[in-house]
């Protein structure tokens, strides 16, 4: 199996350096570091790696803030190391969309777990947000033709059934999807989306 790529970004470099050392350790690709929030999110945009680990107190963009950036964008799944338990920091975590949160000094054998389930829960997320789209995408696509189907109906005089066979028929004639046959019907009628 291929190793997970993981972004390190912490401003001290002996904390980097030994969380480096952990991840090797642990089968996981360190594939860039960064000492500061702005520097991690540059570098997930160019790299897309499998997770990015960050510090909270960091100069520039705090982790926090990165891992919001990080996570609105769909990059990849962010797992927060640091020395703060404070409820205020966690609340923060949490709406940015942090997907693991571990208290420094913690056991190295908890690492690995964090950035495995991190990695799942992310992509499970992706894969239901496309289905979401996909759903969306579907009920339109179906109101149009319905729309369309209306619109053929009182135009034409058709039932809804052959409304219906008619769209279908010129969206395979023209190779177009339904949805692109509906909407050039209620174009032609005027009638807009």
């Amino acid at each position: 199996m291929t190793p997970l790529r993981v972004i390190i970004a912490d401003d001290d470099p002996i904390i980097r350096l030994d969380v480096k050392q952990m991840l090797h350790k642990l089968g996981f690709e360190v594939v860039a570091e960064a000492e500061d929030g702005a520097v991690a999110v540059d570098l997930a945009r160019r790299l897309e790696p499998d997770v990015v680990v960050l510090d909270v107190k960091m100069p520039v963009k705090d982790g926090i803030d990165a891992a919001r950036e990080i996570t609105d964008e769909g990059i990849a799944p962010t797992v927060l190391l640091t020395a703060y338990s404070d409820q205020e920091l966690i609340v923060r975590a949490q709406e940015a969309g942090v997907y693991g949160y571990l208290v420094k000094p913690f056991n190295p054998s908890h690492l690995a777990p964090a950035i495995q389930v991190a990695r799942s829960r992310f992509e499970t997320n992706r894969q239901l947000n496309q289905e979401v789209a996909d759903l969306r995408d579907r009920i339109e696509t179906r109101k149009l033709v319905e729309r369309a189907k209306g619109a053929l109906m009182a135009d034409r005089g058709l039932s809804e059934d052959e409304a219906y066979r008619r769209i279908q028929q010129q969206s395979m004639n023209a190779r177009k999807s339904m949805r692109e046959v509906a909407e050039a019907i209620l174009l032609a009628r005027g009638v807009s989306d």
